[in-house]
């Protein structure tokens, strides 16, 4: 293994792990009804800005290398919609009871960030193996967002078990799935992934991350009936994304 290589996948690795610092919002000593609302609405803004700023035309801009504008934006459309299915599959597969819905938001969210962070590591590890000041830039935008998608599984697993230990390891879990994305592409699919393939699934991404925001997330925040709070960290949580996008 090429030192290159190495360093493509301590700079993935240190990226996804970011998402473990989700897990110190644990330790907010505050009510419940407030904790939850204020830190769900601020993923709710991370997630639904990453999709509309990033994804979303991260996924036209790579289809249109190969296809024109509308053949790219139907596609990218049918993949949106795609990952709004496997959201809705998702869903259907967790039974919900009033006693385990926060639980259940928190298995959901880690299952959605697994699906987002290991393409994310894919892209990770073939930008900074071809450019390694490039790949830690992006390692840097990604661990940005990557903190609050830690918080949007670490808090509802946290409070809904009271186990530290469990919030930590499924957000552990999902935070490596982007070492898993580097291996993969190391090992089996780097020859293979070009341009078209990483626009499908930012798009397929985008459907996800949407379906989870306001299918999940939001009714949750909304029994909390905090809304000036939600609104505030909703706020928060898009201009978290609108500065990592322009700056990093």
């Amino acid at each position: 293994m090429s030192r290159e290589v190495l360093f493509s996948f301590i700079i993935t690795s240190l990226a996804g792990l970011s998402t473990v610092l989700g897990t110190l919002f644990i330790l907010i000593k505050k009510k419940k009804e407030v904790i939850i609302p204020a830190t769900l609405s601020l993923t709710i803004g991370v997630m639904l800005a990453t999709s509309v700023i990033d994804l979303v035309p991260s996924s036209l801009q790579l289809l249109q290398i190969k296809f024109t504008l509308i053949p790219s934006i139907l596609l990218s459309l049918i993949f949106l919609s795609v990952g709004v299915v496997i959201s809705l599959t998702i869903d259907k597969l967790l039974p919900t009871t009033d006693d385990n819905q926060l639980y259940r938001v928190g298995i959901i969210s880690m299952l959605a960030i697994i699906l987002h962070n290991i393409p994310e590591g894919m892209a990770t590890f073939m930008v900074s193996n071809a450019d390694i000041k490039l790949g830690i830039s992006l390692a840097v935008a990604i661990a940005l967002h990557n903190i609050p998608e830690g918080i949007s599984i670490s808090i509802p697993i946290y409070h809904s078990t009271k186990c530290k230990r469990k919030a930590f390891l499924f957000t552990f879990i999902s935070g490596m799935s982007e070492l898993l994305g580097a291996i993969i592409t190391y090992l089996f699919l780097g020859s293979y992934i070009n341009n078209t393939i990483i626009g499908l699934l930012f798009g397929l991404i985008a459907g996800i991350m949407i379906h989870i925001s306001l299918y999940e997330l939001l009714p949750t925040v909304k029994k909390y009936k905090n809304n000036k709070l939600s609104i505030i960290y909703f706020i928060i949580g898009v201009l978290i994304v609108y500065i990592n996008h322009n700056f990093f």
